[in-house]
């Protein structure tokens, strides 16, 4: 390549990884009911200096292991206690993982793949949103991951096929092979080990190389494993003497084999996880999937691609026959498919030009006047704003994927510039642009941030605060907002406070011998109700909520006076 196509490529990946992975990270608050109580383990290590035992509300919790919650803390003391420093752990991981594929393309496949890779691994909506999330999936996945790139160098898949790997080189893998596994094993328990184990024993199965197999449980990356992962969980058990209890049996064992966790889902489940988590690029997928099976099956001895479609296929099992299914479980397939793709991508794009072309691009016709459709319709047939936003959001969307897909069709050059690599910038536009198109979509806060600012602008004091009807994850993220665990209002015990509910039926959840006062605080940018709750005898002498006049008079959210979250 000409000098100014190496700085075009160079800034357009800088560009995507940092808008992919860090821009927006504190673009709405903590949601649902992981990343909040999450933060706060983390802050409350930070604050307390106990790097040991995790603790939610004051209480040993141990649902997952340290290693987020290590990550978080760190970053709360150096950025301070945000959304952003809370998701930095995420973020950070999701670019090693993908600098780690990316060296492993490069180093097998050549320099095109790894450029690729770079380029359309980090601009799926996968890895897009558990970059934005402080949860400890990505973590787990990205350690497991860097692990899966040096095993592949153990067993003898990265160097020249007639010679053998340099001494030195295998032992450093075995080293890192083993530090990795044990940070993996930190992030979310012995499920690490039973998917790379599993990996690399399918491998062994198709390719029958059994011997280079079992390299992966040569002395030294086991005492890797071991001074990595063991001292924690000893030293939390010694301190905790029901931790190993709770952890290994209650939320590994029983979450895996039981549906008692109550995300119970099909079989055939990942399979369409798997497919949104490559949107943009699924038909992209779709359409290599056939060619790069049998690719691949042909040189299943020698490829490293193969390699890593067997840990992608074994993930994919793995977490199927599961009892209990949420989405994040299967992230660590992604990163592997990913290198696929790019490899997929860069072979068949040669060889099959013509059909990939008519692929993509007929997609682009069809969804193109889908997306002009969708954005007439917004502007002229539909009379609610909040609606007619939406749709036009979405129209926008659907746009900027055809126009993504119609681009990464194109093999032509412009001045020795490869046109196909800017498919993603209209990704990057969209994601620039989330304040706005997230508009419609989140007219509420849906984090505790918005209301907890209320709550603190209007000085009610949090210890006497209760919540009804709220849902649990915004709950947890009042909780964290205000610093206190916030409790649900129990109408059996008669008790004086604020009550927050999200209508004006207060008396449905307040009873005998309290009351509601009959004016309550409006909150609006919130879209919820503060009542004073007070025993009977004492109701008649709340009057008007004058101090919070201010409050009261607030009017609804709308997106003319939306704070930013």
């Amino acid at each position: 390549m000409s000098p100014v196509a190496h700085v075009a490529w160079i800034v357009l990946i800088l560009a995507t990884l940092y808008i992919c992975y860090f821009h927006n990270l504190g673009a709405i608050g903590l949601v649902g009911p992981d990343e909040p109580r999450y933060a706060w383990i983390a802050r409350d290590m930070a604050e307390s200096g106990d790097w040991v035992t995790p603790r939610l509300y004051g209480k040993p919790w141990f649902e997952k292991p340290i290693l987020y919650y290590w990550g978080a803390a760190l970053s709360f003391k150096v950025f301070g206690v945000t959304e952003a420093a809370a998701r930095f752990p995420s973020a950070l991981a999701e670019l090693f993982a993908t600098f780690a594929m990316a060296w492993l393309a490069w180093r097998t496949y050549g320099a095109e793949t790894a450029r690729w890779l770079l380029l359309l691994l980090p601009t799926t909506v996968g890895m897009i949103g558990f970059s934005h999330a402080a949860a400890t999936d990505m973590p787990f996945a990205g350690m497991l991951s860097i692990a899966m790139v040096f095993a592949a160098i153990v067993v003898g898949l990265v160097g020249d096929q007639d010679s053998p790997i340099l001494l030195c080189t295998r032992w450093l893998a075995l080293l890192f092979f083993g530090f990795f596994l044990g940070l993996a094993v930190l992030a979310k328990g012995p499920a690490a080990i039973i998917l790379s184990g599993g990996a690399v024993l399918l491998w062994a199965v198709f390719t029958k190389r059994w011997r280079d197999a079992f390299r992966c449980l040569h002395p030294v990356a086991i005492a890797s494993f071991c001074l990595t992962a063991l001292p924690w969980y000893l030293l939390c058990a010694r301190r905790n003497p029901n931790f190993l209890r709770i952890f290994i049996i209650e939320h590994n064992f029983k979450r895996y084999l039981t549906p008692e966790f109550q995300h119970i889902q099909p079989f055939w489940f990942y399979v369409p996880i798997v497919l949104v988590s490559f949107v943009p690029w699924t038909l992209l997928v779709l359409w290599s999937l056939p060619y790069g099976l049998n690719s691949q099956w042909k040189r299943r001895t020698s490829s490293p691609a193969f390699f890593l479609l067997t840990y992608a296929l074994f993930c994919l099992v793995f977490f199927s026959a599961s009892k209990s299914k949420l989405p994040g479980y299967i992230l660590p397939a992604i990163p592997p498919i990913g290198m696929l793709l790019a490899r997929a991508y860069v072979v068949l794009s040669k060889r099959r030009e013509k059909s990939l072309r008519w692929f993509l691009s007929g997609f682009a016709i069809l969804a193109l006047p889908a997306g002009i459709l969708l954005l007439w319709i917004g502007r002229h047939l539909l009379t609610s704003p909040t609606s007619a936003e939406a749709i036009v959001v979405v129209g926008c969307v659907v746009l900027a994927f055809a126009l993504a897909n119609l681009l990464l069709s194109i093999k032509e050059h412009l001045k020795n510039i490869p046109v196909a690599p800017v498919c993603v910038l209209p990704v990057l536009l969209l994601l620039m642009l989330f304040d706005q198109i997230s508009l419609p979509w989140l007219h509420w806060d849906p984090s505790g941030r918005t209301l907890a600012t209320e709550l603190q602008v209007a000085k009610i004091p949090t210890d006497q605060i209760y919540v009804a009807s709220m849902k649990r994850g915004q709950q947890y993220s009042l909780s964290f907002y205000l610093h206190r665990e916030i409790p649900t209002w129990d109408s059996a015990q008669s008790r004086e406070g604020w009550l927050l509910v999200h209508s004006r039926s207060c008396s449905v959840f307040v009873k005998s011998p309290a009351a509601c006062a009959k004016k309550p605080v409006e909150l609006g940018q919130s879209g919820w109700f503060l009542y004073r709750v007070q025993q009977t005898d004492l109701v008649s002498s709340l009057g008007g909520l004058s101090n919070f006049s201010g409050l009261s008079g607030s009017g609804n959210w709308n997106s003319a006076n939306r704070q930013p979250r």
